[in-house]
């Protein structure tokens, strides 16, 4: 093949290297015009792939050079922290594409107190709050108020900073950590304290060009370590799309009464936003949507099931979001359940163990294929690097039959100390029973 029958292909460069960013290049690898996808730094999943090439380059301005320098046509930014450092607004200033949302914008999942501050001001539904830096302050307010109470640091904290306190006292050894001892350092500098809502969660992921929306398939995910919802919150242990407690009536009340007018206001209040916008909803008994919390980034795992579930090309919906024209293209979804079942690495999530040997992924197929999070190549042998290690991703025409399909596949796997939930999808599996 001659360089000039290339010049139609695009290369592509995916930030990150968490099973996130292995879906998305994964996605984007499948579309006929994409020659190759970078990622940077990415993980073993993604190093095993031919269609996909490791950069070890994470500093957002080299990250620009190389863009340059190589020729690529589009960036896509996976995780949250790249965004919070302006990585988007260091490529538009050099005039290069790129999906995410500026630095000004991403302050929705950056800053708590900026989220909260602005649904209040718009009146976009969500938990009642207020906002301490005061330890002393901050107990009072829990005192007064009881608990179940909800204690978040201001900051990223990697998924560390929320904790839900079903006691009193759970709220003020919260408090003491981000507050008292500075735990998790300048994000807990500030902590958001929140009436608890109940309910059920669901995830609900969106594409915004600065104006127009695009839905994504409904997903939910299950954050807490163990079956039954039990042991530690967590970075999320597997997730399932679509989400059945998301019905056609919630779907539009969630866009109407919290997307479009976020976008909206985002707008008029000077800082467009344009990425993957995420909108952790809380639907109560009522069907009433109330926010949890933005996140300015797909989620991870439902990016897993999601793009599993994506028949649209996804160069082609990038291509919009990027241009603006976001409202001139139709989603096409595989009407099959996707469920995604992560497997975490011993020790997870206090401090994971790294290089135990990872062995027995099967090949992809069509109805099941496995996406690497914590994972790296060393000496040709795939080996564990991090908290959340893979994400097995069945496709079934029911939840009963996803289940069974990929938990066998993720029986078939072995690393030492690997922790797994055996009941992903059960709220799927109970809104049926019902």
């Amino acid at each position: 093949m001659t360089q000039t029958s290339h010049s139609y292909l695009n290369k592509i460069l995916i930030v990150g290297s968490g099973g996130r960013e292995h879906a998305l290049a994964w996605k984007m690898a499948q579309s006929e015009r994409v020659r190759k996808v970078f990622v940077a730094p990415g993980n073993g999943g993604t190093a095993l792939d031919s269609r996909m090439t490791n950069i070890a380059i994470t500093d957002p301005e080299q990250l620009a050079e190389f863009v340059k320098k190589e020729g690529i046509s589009l960036t896509v930014v996976g995780p949250e922290a790249p965004l919070a450092a302006g990585i988007v607004n260091i490529f538009r200033r050099e005039g290069l594409k790129i999906f995410g949302p500026t630095r000004e914008a991403a302050q929705l999942e950056s800053s708590k107190d900026f989220a909260k501050s602005f649904m209040q001001r718009h009146k976009i539904p969500t938990a009642r709050y207020q906002t301490f830096t005061d330890a002393n302050a901050a107990h009072e307010y829990v005192r007064k108020e009881g608990a179940p109470i909800v204690i978040k640091a201001d900051g990223l904290a990697a998924g560390k900073g929320v904790v839900v306190a079903m006691a009193e006292d759970e709220a003020h050894a919260a408090i003491d950590m981000m507050l008292s001892d500075n735990k998790l350092g300048d994000a807990g500098a500030r902590v958001v304290i929140e009436e608890f809502l109940e309910g059920e969660e669901a995830s609900f992921i969106v594409l915004v060009d600065g104006k127009n929306i695009l839905a994504l398939a409904t997903s939910q995910d299950h954050k807490r370590l163990k079956d039954n919802d039990l042991g530690p919150n967590t970075g999320g242990m597997g997730a399932y799309s679509p989400a059945p407690v998301v019905t056609p009536e919630i779907h539009a009340r969630i866009m109407r009464e919290i997307i479009t007018p976020t976008v909206q206001n985002m707008a008029k209040d000077g800082i467009p936003y344009t990425g993957f916008l995420y909108a952790g909803v809380m639907i109560d008994a009522t069907g009433t949507p109330k926010t949890l919390e933005f996140n300015c980034r797909m989620g991870d795992p439902e990016t897993q099931p999601i793009m599993a579930r994506l028949r649209t090309d996804l160069l082609t919906i990038m291509n919009h979001a990027v241009n603006g024209t976001l409202d001139q293209i139709e989603l096409q979804w595989d009407r099959r359940t996707a469920l995604g079942v992560v497997m975490a690495a011993a020790n997870y999530p206090d401090t994971p163990r790294s290089g135990d040997v990872i062995t027995g992924i099967a090949p992809e197929t069509s109805d099941c294929i496995t996406f690497h999070a914590g994972t790296t190549l060393k000496d040709g042998k795939l080996t564990t690097s991090g908290g959340r290690v893979l994400c097995v991703v069945g496709l079934a025409d029911t939840m009963k039959m996803v289940q069974k399909l990929t938990y066998e596949a993720v029986d078939r796997i072995h690393f030492d100390g690997a922790q797994f939930r055996r009941d992903i999808g059960w709220r799927a599996l109970k809104q049926h029973h019902d």
